[in-house]
C-alpha cells in the first residue's frame, strides 16, 4: 500500500510555532522520514524548531527547485510508492501555493498517491482576509514585471480587470523592489482605486492597511526588504 504525501506548512518568518502551526501537525511530522523540500538547511532548522527531539540524521531529503528535472520529481515519490509517508515543505507558508511543490502534488495524483493538505499560514489568504476587499472573486498574479513600461501596462491591466469583474487582484515583488513597486502603483492607478499593503504577515511587525491610491500618496510606508503582498480593487 502506498504511503501518503503530506503538505506541511511552515512559518512565514521568525514567528513562534505556537502561533501559526497546530500541535497535531507536529505529531504527524515526527512520524515522517522522507521530505521533499526547497532547501535542506532551512528545513532542518524548521524541523528542530517544531520539536528538538527529531533526529535529523534519520531523515532523507529530496531537493525540489527550478533545476529539478521531471524525471527527478517522479523519482522523489518512490519512497511513497514503497509504502512510506512523505512530506512536502516549502520555504514559507503552504506548499503548492505559488510554490514548486505543486509539481510534486500533480505527480502524486497521477501516480495514485493520496495527498493530505495540513493547516497552516498562507500569506495570500491572510492578506485577502484582512484587506476588506472582495473575497468571493480574486486572483493571485504572482510577481509583477520589473521593467517600468511592462509594469505600468500590467498594473493598468489588473486595475481594468478588477473594475470589469469586481475582482480583487493580488501580486508580489521581490522585497528589495517593494518601494519602487508601490510608487509605480500609485502613479498608475486611479485615485479612488483601493490598495491594500499586507506586510510581515504573522510577525511582530505585521502591517496591513487598505486605502485609496490618493490616500496612500499622503503616507507612504517603508517596505524595503520586507515580505509584502499588494492587493488592488478598482
Amino acid at each position: 500500500m502506498a504511503g501518503q504525501l503530506y503538505l506541511i506548512p511552515t512559518t512565514l518568518g521568525d514567528s513562534t510555532i505556537e502561533r501559526v502551526i497546530p500541535n497535531d501537525i507536529i505529531g504527524m511530522v515526527k512520524e515522517i522520514k522522507h521530505f521533499i523540500v526547497e532547501d535542506v538547511r532551512t528545513t532542518r532548522r524548521y524541523l528542530k524548531k517544531l520539536d528538538r527531539s527529531i533526529n535529523i540524521d534519520e531523515l532523507t531529503f529530496y531537493v525540489l527547485n527550478k533545476r529539478t528535472t521531471d524525471k527527478e520529481k517522479s523519482s522523489f515519490l518512490n519512497a511513497a510508492k514503497a509504502g512510506n509517508d512523505m512530506g512536502v515543505i516549502s520555504e514559507a507558508g503552504c506548499p503548492g501555493v505559488a510554490d514548486p511543490g505543486a509539481d510534486i502534488v500533480a505527480t502524486a495524483h497521477f501516480l495514485g498517491i493520496k495527498v493530505v493538505p495540513l493547516v497552516g499560514p498562507s500569506s495570500i489568504l491572510l492578506a485577502l482576509m484582512a484587506s476588506g476587499m472582495n473575497g468571493q472573486s480574486f486572483a493571485f498574479n504572482g510577481y509583477i514585471p520589473i521593467k517600468t513600461d511592462e509594469r505600468t501596462k500590467k498594473i493598468k491591466q489588473l486595475e481594468g480587470r478588477s473594475l470589469s469583474e469586481n475582482q480583487t487582484q493580488l501580486f508580489i515583488e521581490a522585497p528589495f523592489r517593494n518601494n519602487q513597486l508601490l510608487k509605480d502603483i500609485l502613479a498608475t492607478c486611479k485615485g479612488n482605486t483601493r490598495i491594500c499593503i499586507a506586510c510581515d504577515i504573522t510577525l511582530e511587525t505585521e502591517y496591513v492597511k487598505t486605502k485609496t491610491a490618493n490616500q496612500w500618496k499622503k503616507e507612504i510606508p517603508e517596505l524595503h526588504k520586507r515580505p509584502a503582498l499588494f492587493l488592488l480593487h478598482a
